[in-house]
């Protein structure tokens, strides 16, 4: 590790030492195996174990969170940024200058060459986004994509409404949403009234809300909020007597892929120059994380509200639809030209399988919104 980018990380990031995260990263180790997963598949008992909270469980709480959401309480949510003095940024735009980067850093907004196509990936077109450019090419992830809302439960913003960004997956129980660890459970306390609103547009939710029943993330962040993990799932109920997917379609997922692939990254960025009104992308290639995270970078500019929004590989700019493999979690505060996400490995495959699995509440609402 460059000396600079260490003592950097260490100034800049202190949470992330805390949290175990200064270990060196593999970079560079080949994937032992690859695969997408979009169906139902057993969790070997020896295997990782999210954490699991129960949320709006009830027809009863379900209608409670709903009414709660009203529009300008959607409106007015703020997008989630970390506790404290600003050590730590989760996709929120930072302060400091771009020159303060290590000198080894990868240049900002550099021009992303292409990557060899594979015969998997000859149907995308490969472009660099890097200033985050509002999506307006329609496509399925236009309806996947969405916005997370909830109320902080714990630390100096517990009681605020905030937002996030999510996706809606193929699953087997056809109820699944991917984001961020911290846009389930932050400062030791699950989030409440939690939603998510699929193709929110300048504050219409033309594919309903839907609470979640179910909280899930990953047992590094449900314990010390590693960065490393920063994923999480929830499960949400069945509006209309339709689930999620059969309305809005679901994104396949992808696990232990190689790095360094050609990437789309989506979410609702809340924070200045942007407000949450639209779905804004960023495109490039990923890099590893050479500060003090396991993570992948991407030169992105999306902000605040950005955070648990999808990063895709395999992504069709046609059909707008990929293989989710990361989603936006944090940015340092020197570097607002860089987003990082998880590597999505075992313990972000069993968030999901442990998701996919859980059944769904199966009492109806009688309306989407």
């Amino acid at each position: 590790m460059h000396p600079r980018a260490r003592r950097l990380a260490v100034l800049a990031v202190p949470a992330l030492a805390a949290a175990g995260a200064m270990l060196p990263a593999a970079h560079g180790a080949a994937a032992t195996t690859t695969g997408t997963v979009t169906g139902t598949v057993t969790q070997s008992a020896a295997g990782p174990r999210p954490a699991v909270h129960e949320a709006a469980d009830t027809t009863k709480e379900q209608r409670s969170v709903k009414k709660f959401w009203t529009v300008a309480r959607m409106e007015a949510a703020e997008p989630l940024d970390a506790p404290g003095t600003g050590d730590r940024h989760f996709a929120a735009a930072g302060a400091s200058p771009a020159d303060a980067a290590p000198a080894d850093a990868p240049a900002a907004r550099p021009a992303t060459v292409a990557p060899t196509l594979t015969a998997a990936t000859t149907a995308a077109h490969v472009s660099s986004r890097t200033s985050g450019s509002s999506w307006a090419a329609g496509g399925t992830v236009a309806k996947t994509t969405g916005r997370v809302f909830f109320t902080v439960a714990a630390g100096s913003d517990a009681g605020r409404n905030a937002s996030c960004s999510g996706t809606a997956v193929t699953s087997a129980n056809k109820s699944v949403v991917i984001t961020a660890g911290h846009c389930v459970k932050l400062n030791g306390a699950f989030h409440a009234n939690w939603v998510f609103v699929p193709g929110y547009d300048q504050g219409n939710r033309p594919n309903g809300t839907w609470p979640a029943t179910t909280l899930l993330t990953t047992s590094q962040w449900n314990s010390g909020e590693n960065m490393n993990y920063d994923v999480a799932a929830a499960v949400v109920a069945p509006q209309g007597g339709r689930s999620l997917t059969d309305v809005v379609g679901g994104q396949g997922v992808a696990f232990n892929q190689p790095r360094g692939r050609q990437t789309y990254a989506f979410g609702y960025p809340a924070g200045a120059p942007y407000d949450g009104s639209k779905l804004v992308y960023c495109s490039g290639r990923t890099f590893d994380d050479f500060l003090s995270s396991q993570d992948q970078g991407l030169s992105c500019g999306m902000t605040g509200g950005a955070s648990g929004g999808p990063w895709f590989v395999n992504f069709s700019e046609s059909t707008g639809g990929g293989l989710l493999n990361s989603v936006n979690s944090f940015k340092y505060n020197f570097a607002s030209y860089w987003m990082f996400g998880p590597y999505f490995g075992p313990e972000a495959e069993a968030v999901y399988n442990t998701a996919q699995n859980t059944a769904q509440n199966t009492a109806q609402n009688t309306a989407l919104t």
